[in-house]
């Protein structure tokens, strides 16, 4: 039973948002996505998506996205990104998951003796453009929404913690930040992140660094295949 993780999948089924236009790269990007998907993932796995999942901007234009995700195999873990505007009230996202697939907010998620916790996460003091007022308040509040997951999970005596965030936990030159202090803190084995797309992701710190190991998994920044976890 294998952990997998793979976000920014950018799907637009009913929607006319064709990524090819970032780069030939996306062009059938869907396809490409399943066909890896499949041959990687069984039906006892778990796939974590930490965001970026659909471009629809309300609920019911995501369905087609969520169903195609249902389609694929393992179970599905969906974490909020910065383009997911469908994603409103958690209640209101999971009445409408098709079968084997979750989401996650402000809590975790238990999977054969691990607690899969995390947030969407936002830019880090140090970034270009962070601004000290407006991106430091949602900063602050990320960071208690990923308190909330681990502590849900170490109150509840979980050990084994992986964490999954949307924006990179650390700015981009890879200076700590209360994100990586509270993964720290939690000896979080594995934390995955997707979010950056242009040149700055060859410069994205991955690896070990204080008991926590970095994985970035965006789709298009490993060749649109799920990356295994344990």
């Amino acid at each position: 039973m294998a952990v997998y993780a793979l976000g920014d999948l950018h799907l637009s089924h009913d929607q006319n948002k064709p990524m090819d236009i970032f780069g030939p790269g996306w062009e059938n990007h869907a396809e490409k996505i399943k066909k890896n998907w499949n041959r990687l993932v069984g039906d006892e796995d778990l796939v974590i998506v930490p965001g970026d999942i659909s471009w629809a901007m309300r609920l019911p234009e995501a369905i087609p996205d969520l169903q195609w995700l249902s389609g694929l195999k393992g179970t599905k873990l969906l974490v909020r990104g910065n383009h997911d505007y469908w994603w409103s009230s958690i209640g209101k996202v999971r009445a409408q998951l098709p079968p084997s697939v979750y989401a996650l907010q402000n809590d975790y998620f238990a999977w054969q003796g691990w607690a899969i916790c995390g947030t969407r996460g936002w830019i880090c003091p140090g970034d270009e453009g962070f601004d000290n007022e407006q991106d430091q308040k949602i900063y602050l509040r990320e960071v208690q929404r990923l308190r909330l997951s681990l502590d849900g999970a170490f109150k509840d005596s979980f050990q084994d913690f992986i964490a999954a965030l949307h924006f990179p936990p650390f700015n981009r030159r890879g200076q700590s930040s209360a994100f990586t202090e509270l993964l720290e803190e939690y000896r979080v084995r594995i934390c995955v992140f997707g979010h950056i797309h242009d040149e700055g992701r060859d410069f994205i710190f991955q690896g070990l660094k204080n008991g926590v190991e970095y994985r970035f998994v965006a789709a298009d920044g490993n060749d649109f295949s799920p990356v295994r976890l344990v």
